[in-house]
């Protein structure tokens, strides 16, 4: 088994110098996070589920009509979840296209046998040059946007890509006040990286309008102007016991990564601890506020 290491990048560095990370500190921070732990979004997502059984990427991918769609573009797709899903969904006859900048990520996405004519691409969101105008039915972001930086400009290009009565739709993170306990967990985490990272927190990856409903609908109402824009709350929720839901949950948060190996088994510690306080029958609950925002052109 590997050795466990902290994340050093750009970012972090220039947040220990008391410097403001840019667009090109925040990227690296990404690749390496997803170079050295690819797939960490899935396995803890894909095992969260809303009240009817479904995980977030079973929720996102509701907006296809297979119908009607021919044509889907998943926007950081990850290790090809969504991808796998879209093609339950929609059967052989569909184009399915990912783009990531992750090649260890698109790596992982490979293997999971998708339809021979799915594409993958590596690259970033925020410039998609290799797709020409008005190429997709619909576009879908699994939990990512929240991460990205110069979002107008990502949403610009989702726009440029989609067709003329396309829909965009997108999971985001949701108000910690909707999801019990989470605010709790956040803290805690974040508490254990500032003891090695006393600035961490001052500075959040990504742009903090995605973070709040009534400024990521402002902000996708400014970039898809006369677009019917819908921002739906929901919780994911994973129930287990408090050991399981410690490195579920600390696996969820980008955070957890900037820690050392001995700050990481304390966090892990007090995580299992605080599960335990409220555990029933054995088993805890790990709830995740979740933002699904559609498009309607």
């Amino acid at each position: 088994m590997s050795v466990r290491k902290n994340i050093v990048s750009s970012w972090t560095q220039s947040l220990s110098r008391g410097q403001q990370p840019d667009h090109a500190d925040l990227r690296d921070h990404l690749l390496i996070v997803h170079r050295d732990h690819p797939g960490f979004t899935e396995s803890c997502a894909m095992r969260c589920r809303d009240k009817s059984g479904r995980n977030s990427y079973e929720v996102l991918a509701d907006v296809v009509d297979p119908a009607r769609v021919s044509r889907v573009l998943d926007l950081a797709c990850g290790s090809g979840a969504l991808l796998e899903i879209c093609n339950r969904r929609c059967g052989p006859n569909a184009e399915l296209t990912g783009v990531d900048m992750s090649a260890e990520e698109l790596a992982l996405a490979e293997q999971r046998g998708l339809h021979p004519t799915t594409k993958l691409y590596e690259g970033i969101s925020q410039d998609l040059n290799f797709i020409v105008d008005g190429s997709f039915d619909v576009v879908l972001c699994h939990w990512a946007l929240t991460l990205m930086d110069q979002v107008s400009g990502v949403l610009g290009e989702v726009k440029r890509v989609l067709k003329p009565d396309g829909v965009f739709a997108a999971v985001v993170d949701g108000d910690p006040a909707t999801a019990p306990g989470y605010s709790e967990i956040h803290e805690l985490i974040y508490n254990v990286v500032r003891r090695e990272q006393p600035r961490f927190g001052e500075i959040d990856l990504g742009d903090p309008r995605v973070r709040t409903g009534q400024a990521l609908k402002q902000l996708a109402a400014k970039s898809f102007e006369g677009a019917q824009v819908d921002i739906e709350p929901l919780v994911f929720d994973l129930h287990a016991f408090p050991d399981v839901l410690a490195r579920e949950a600390a696996g969820f948060f980008y955070a957890s990564f900037m820690l050392s190996p001995p700050a990481h088994c304390q966090m892990l510690k007090e995580l299992e601890a605080l599960f335990a306080e409220q555990r029933q029958a054995d088993r805890s609950r790990f709830a995740l506020p979740v933002n699904r925002l559609v498009i309607r052109q």
